[in-house]
């Protein structure tokens, strides 16, 4: 599998931070950057992962299966995740990702039809103090309230 020069890059300077024979330590960080350049975790890219960290396929697959930043399908351009766990709860957080739903017109782990929004509902982001919360891509946003999620979506639709 063939990755861009830049990724390439990363991957390289990323294995020096493991010692010799502990290169699996860089197995999350090389899928979530390969994630981020393929869109997906592919039967390829599992491959290829457990070649550069020194793992098999089965352990990376595990892997994948047990994080939930992880993810076989495409997601979308911008990937939304909603926080619902108990401190976003009780300050709307269900209520915002059933106004998600109803504004992108999709559901848990769905993406729209033009491929520009995916959609997650999310356990804890560790931002309780701030809640609710929700993060698209790598990007958290706090307090957020249905009318802040319109904008941010609307902002997004432009920039397209």
């Amino acid at each position: 599998m063939t990755f861009s020069p830049k990724l390439e890059e990363k991957f390289a300077a990323l294995l020096t931070h493991y010692p010799e024979g502990r290169q699996r330590g860089a197995l999350i960080p090389m899928l979530l950057y390969a994630q981020d350049e393929v869109g997906a975790i592919t039967p390829e890219l599992v491959e290829e992962v457990a070649k550069r960290c020194g793992v098999t396929p089965l352990q990376v697959d595990e892997v994948v299966g047990y994080y939930s930043m992880l993810h076989r399908k495409p997601l979308g351009k911008y990937h939304i995740q909603v926080c619902t766990n108990i401190s976003c709860m009780l300050v709307g957080g269900e209520e915002l990702f059933e106004h998600a739903c109803k504004k992108l017109g999709i559901g848990h782990k769905q993406v729209t039809p033009d491929g520009l929004f995916s959609l997650e509902e999310v356990e804890c982001m560790g931002a309780c103090s701030w809640a609710p919360a929700i993060q698209i891509g790598y990007e958290f946003h706090h307090k957020v309230t249905p009318e802040k999620l319109d904008e941010l979506i609307e902002a997004l639709r432009k920039i397209q």
